[in-house]
């Protein structure tokens, strides 16, 4: 082939690969993404009540101020941040003078013991000689009455080493509960009187929420057995209710609810949003809780088509009751709606239902 033969079949040759490659977009843009797989369940009517959210706080079952029920120099206390577990010191006192103090009561109790075997003996001495006559019957009282005196002090000796050994176990003041240091009020070195508090124990496991509710929706509260609680920007989670306390504040008008958390459910202090319920239920229509897709534009669902295609209907949460969110929007009851694969599915995109539940 001569060289002009070759220059030809390129020029040719480009503008109908440059086609075929057009052609091929085209296609392929026609044809859109492939086929999805997702799982679907449907959509549903449930008696849900409208709540109110109030807002709480996150905090420890357990936070303590340790304080020292001895006094004496601090000889250690625990790092802010380490972690105590239950009965173990959270801070220590020198323990000198309370040793040199044990010494001298059992000192005391020994003497007292050696008297009081000699004022007994004595004792029993005199009452063997007057019965015989030979020893006066006040001579007889006395020794019975210091051998008792003795007596009573020896008690009194023990309850004041008692009461040492006591001040020795607390002057390595154990925790409460096993949790973390956050605060260390004395340094080692400093002196702590009675009373003083050394640091501050928080226990980070055990963790709650605090709410102050309106007294008017009390009279729904009762009965429930959990309420949703909101942590940013999720969705909200079923928690359980510890305890309701009973007394209304006159001035707010509002009483105070304890709802449990599991652990590690976040930082004690964080604010949250507890939902109460602010009337009687209602029939709503409902839909898992992964259904819901929550991005910055709003909340939506993807709806399944008998054609199996996606379509993005957006939809406004309302209560939520175990595993169901109350939803409004473009819904019906027995719509069929994607809980898993929808995060990446696109509006339009055909999908493969791996199964309903």
């Amino acid at each position: 082939m001569t060289k002009t033969n070759t220059k030809f079949s390129r020029v040719v040759a480009m503008p109908l690969l440059a086609a075929a490659l057009l052609t091929s977009t085209q296609v392929s843009a026609q044809q859109g993404p492939p086929p999805a797989n997702v799982r679907t369940d449907v959509v549903t009517h449930e008696l849900m009540a409208p709540h109110l959210d109030v807002p709480g706080t996150i905090i420890a079952r357990n936070d303590s101020r340790i304080s020292s029920e001895v006094a004496g120099r601090v000889d250690w206390i625990a790092e802010v941040g380490a972690v105590i577990e239950e009965g173990q010191p959270i801070a220590r006192l020198d323990q000198r003078i309370l040793n040199l103090q044990l010494q001298e009561n059992e000192a005391e109790i020994a003497s007292l013991e050696a008297n009081l075997n000699y004022q007994q003996a004595e004792a029993n001495r005199l009452q063997e000689l007057a019965t015989r006559n030979n020893a006066a019957a006040s001579r007889v009282e006395e020794a019975v009455s210091n051998a008792e005196m003795t007596r009573q002090r020896l008690v009194q000796a023990r309850v004041e080493r008692d009461r040492t050994l006591y001040n020795i176990e607390r002057s390595q003041m154990p925790a409460p509960f096993t949790g973390t240091v956050v605060e260390r009020l004395v340094e080692p070195g400093e002196y702590a009187g009675t009373g003083t508090v050394v640091a501050r124990l928080v226990d980070t496991e055990h963790l709650e929420v605090t709410a102050q509710a309106p007294v008017s929706v009390a009279q729904y509260i009762n009965g429930a057995t959990t309420l949703p609680v909101s942590m940013g920007g999720g969705l909200p989670i079923e928690a359980e209710i510890r305890t309701i306390i009973p007394v209304g504040d006159q001035v707010t008008r509002t009483f105070e609810i304890r709802v449990g958390l599991p652990e590690g459910s976040g930082i004690i202090g964080t604010p949250v949003r507890v939902a109460v319920p602010s009337n009687q239920p209602r029939e709503v229509l409902a839909v898992p809780r992964d259904a819901i897709i929550l991005r910055a534009d709003g909340s939506y669902v993807f709806r399944i088509t008998e054609e199996n295609v996606a379509e993005r209907i957006l939809v406004e949460t309302g209560a939520a009751q175990d595993d169901r969110v109350e939803v409004s929007g473009s819904l019906d009851a027995e719509d069929r709606v994607v809980i898993r694969g929808g995060e990446r599915l696109q509006p339009g995109q055909s999908v493969v239902v791996a199964g309903d539940t």
